[in-house]
């Protein structure tokens, strides 16, 4: 287990903002997803674990060892502290061979150990048929199984992940998942993951830390976080939301439901406990769950007119983008696209407030 609180700050310069790193988190074994947009302080997160940035205050301890303590002035070196750490640009050496490079990084291994070690990985990870081969020799799915061969092949006691799908196509992703999923399962090792990708979060991620700004703004399992995001801002940042701006008009505990203003609408709910009759709240709609088609009279229960600006087909569905920025998603168009008059319908149930 990794317990960690990371303080860094980076003061502003002529040309830079200042930033601040401040989290408090601990992950076990399994897969922790550390999961915001670029400029979150993710990266710098893995650094600080690793060795290479050292925080101003705060403390790391892994399992019983501790890496780090701003207090006790304990700061031990990379190499002492036992992180295996897959970078986004996979940092083999270009000049050895996959082969090299899996027996240097296993070099403190006793010489017939490292020998059966590296055989071992290269079967594991198939790259048993271009262990031969140097870097610019292999495809992007190879390199970064062979990254993440090396990080692992001398026994880390955690796992670091920098992006790791990142510049992979469709295909190789798929292969990169089910590796990691394989490693998760070989090997009883704490993995802290970096992404901007929610569906990666999905695909790998057991605990989700959710970092904005240097912070962390929520924790949980992915379907949690999806479910209840905490804030506005952590919704905007999963990027599967529309967010209405409303007013709460009317709860009634007794037969579970609410009224709920939007724009000149009312929309009907759920009872919404926390909550008062006349807070101004946030309407958090899944683009899914959303009902959209052609105007033909006036609006019905809980629903209000937009305008249709745009239509996308996707593999899976129709996703149609009204205005004041309503996404709605559906199996199919339903009647003529080019009307720009439509009626979006938000079922009851699907009514949720930030």
């Amino acid at each position: 287990m990794i317990q960690a609180r990371i303080r860094k700050h980076y003061p502003p310069g002529r040309e830079s903002a200042g930033f601040t790193l401040d989290v408090e988190f601990q992950a076990a074994a399994g897969v922790t997803v550390l999961f915001g947009p670029s400029g979150a302080g993710k990266t710098l997160t893995l650094d600080c674990i690793a060795g290479f940035a050292r925080p101003d205050e705060g403390r790391l301890l892994l399992d019983d060892q501790l890496l780090f303590d701003g207090a006790a002035k304990v700061h031990l070196a990379p190499q002492q502290r036992r992180c295996g750490y897959v970078s986004q640009n996979y940092a083999l050496f270009p000049h050895m061979t996959l082969r090299q490079n899996l027996e240097f990084a296993a070099e403190r291994i006793p010489r017939l150990e490292r020998h059966r070690r590296v055989v071992d990985m290269l079967d594991q990870f198939r790259l048993t048929d271009v262990a031969g081969r140097r870097p610019h020799e292999l495809s992007g799915g190879q390199k970064q199984r062979c990254s993440i061969a090396r990080a692992l092949i001398g026994a880390p006691r955690i796992l670091l992940l920098d992006e790791p799908a990142r510049g992979l196509d469709a295909p190789l992703r798929t292969e990169l998942y089910a590796v990691l999923r394989q490693v998760r399962s070989a090997f009883p090792t704490p993995i802290l993951l970096v992404t901007h990708d929610l569906d990666e979060c999905f695909e790998l991620g057991e605990q989700m830390l959710v970092m904005r700004d240097g912070k962390l703004v929520q924790s949980g399992t992915p379907a949690q976080i999806l479910q209840r995001p905490a804030n506005v801002e952590v919704a905007r940042l999963l990027g599967r939301y529309n967010l209405l701006p409303a007013e709460i008009r009317a709860l009634d505990p007794g037969r579970n439901s609410s009224k709920i203003r939007f724009a000149d609408f009312e929309l009907s709910g759920p009872y919404l406990p926390g909550h008062l009759i006349g807070d101004r709240v946030w309407l958090c709609l899944k683009p899914g769950d959303l009902r959209a088609e052609p105007r033909l009279g006036r609006p019905g229960a809980n629903q209000f007119p937009a305008t249709l600006e745009r239509v996308v087909e996707t593999p899976d569905a129709v996703r149609l983008e009204f205005s004041s920025e309503i996404v709605v998603e559906q199996a199919r168009a339903p009647g003529d696209l080019s009307t720009r008059d439509w009626l979006i319908e938000v079922p009851p149930a699907a009514v949720r407030v930030i």
